[in-house]
């Protein structure tokens, strides 16, 4: 994030691992590094990223960002309101309290379909007043923190009403402290290059249709080859530190956005914030409600 901050185009975009690279993500690693112990899992990650971020910058360096000509207005529409439907059926198993084994878009629908008579009336009841608090705050307080306020009323509620012994579960434990340097397996580097590319790809197009889709009307279009280089060089980065593949995201940008960014000072708050939740918060963030875990699940639970 610190990276694009300094070399990316776009004034809005947040820049970190994408709902679509994390799934490509795990299949990859999953492949490569399975049944693999912390370590090694860790240095397949590295190198995956590194791989990823090694890709965009030689794409930069051939001046590839032309590719980004093809993507029409038409299609930047279909991305953002197909990206809607993916983030809602993504979100209401959780606020449902269902876990539901993830597979393609109508196999997700009916899974939430079969698992509504298991709703866990709590953790909707959670969920349906922290709703309630957002829509109220941005009411009443339109320039208010609506999300911290509702998180931090979350976190209280978890601790004063032991919420947690009426089945709505907290995210768990979250390391403290700052990450690891985290070396590349150069080992896996033949296995892992064919996914890297189609990453590389899938985060140049997201990076490119997030940040045209929020341009606003008196800011410069992103460009494509900058994008590369930025995201390229935030990759590398971010593999020595353990970090995900990652690339410009629709759902973040458009917090960013309705949060009132306008520069990539907000990108150097939001790592300074993260640095001190993770030296600082973690133990509080901790009590924040996660979905819950019923009887009728499958033996996959979600983490």
């Amino acid at each position: 994030m610190l990276i694009y901050a300094a070399l990316g185009s776009s004034r809005p975009l947040s820049v970190s691992t994408t709902s679509t690279i994390a799934i490509l993500t795990a299949t990859q690693l999953g492949d490569a590094a399975a049944g693999s112990d912390r370590a090694l899992l860790l240095g397949a990650l590295a190198m995956l990223t590194l791989a990823v971020g090694a890709a965009l910058l030689a794409a930069a360096l051939l001046r590839l960002g032309f590719v980004a000509n093809f993507i029409s207005y038409p299609v930047l529409v279909g991305f953002k309101a197909g990206v809607g439907v993916v983030i809602i059926v993504d979100q209401v198993p959780k606020i449902l309290g269902l876990h539901v084994q993830k597979g393609p878009f109508l196999h997700n629908v009916l899974a939430i379909v079969q698992g509504a008579p298991h709703t866990s009336w709590t953790t909707l009841a959670v969920g349906l007043a922290t709703i309630a608090i957002l829509l109220s705050v941005e009411r009443l307080l339109p320039r208010g923190p609506a999300p911290l306020i509702a998180v931090a009323v979350g976190i209280g509620a978890m601790f004063l009403l032991a919420l947690g012994s009426r089945g709505v579960q907290t995210v768990g434990r979250i390391p403290e402290g700052f990450p690891s340097i985290v070396l590349p397996n150069w080992g896996l580097l033949d296995d892992i290059w064919p996914a890297a590319l189609g990453i590389a790809l899938m985060s140049f197009t997201e990076t490119v249709a997030a940040g045209r889709a929020f341009v606003a009307g008196d800011e410069p279009p992103p460009q494509p080859n900058r994008e590369l280089l930025a995201t390229g060089l935030a990759n590398i980065g971010g593999a020595l530190l353990g970090a995900m593949p990652a690339g410009g995201g629709t759902s973040q940008t458009a917090v960013n956005r309705l949060a009132g960014a306008r520069t990539q000072v907000a990108a150097l708050i939001t790592a300074g914030v993260t640095l001190v939740t993770m030296l600082v918060l973690a133990p509080v963030v901790e009590l924040i409600r996660r979905r819950r875990s019923p009887r009728w699940c499958s033996s996959t639970r979600a983490g």
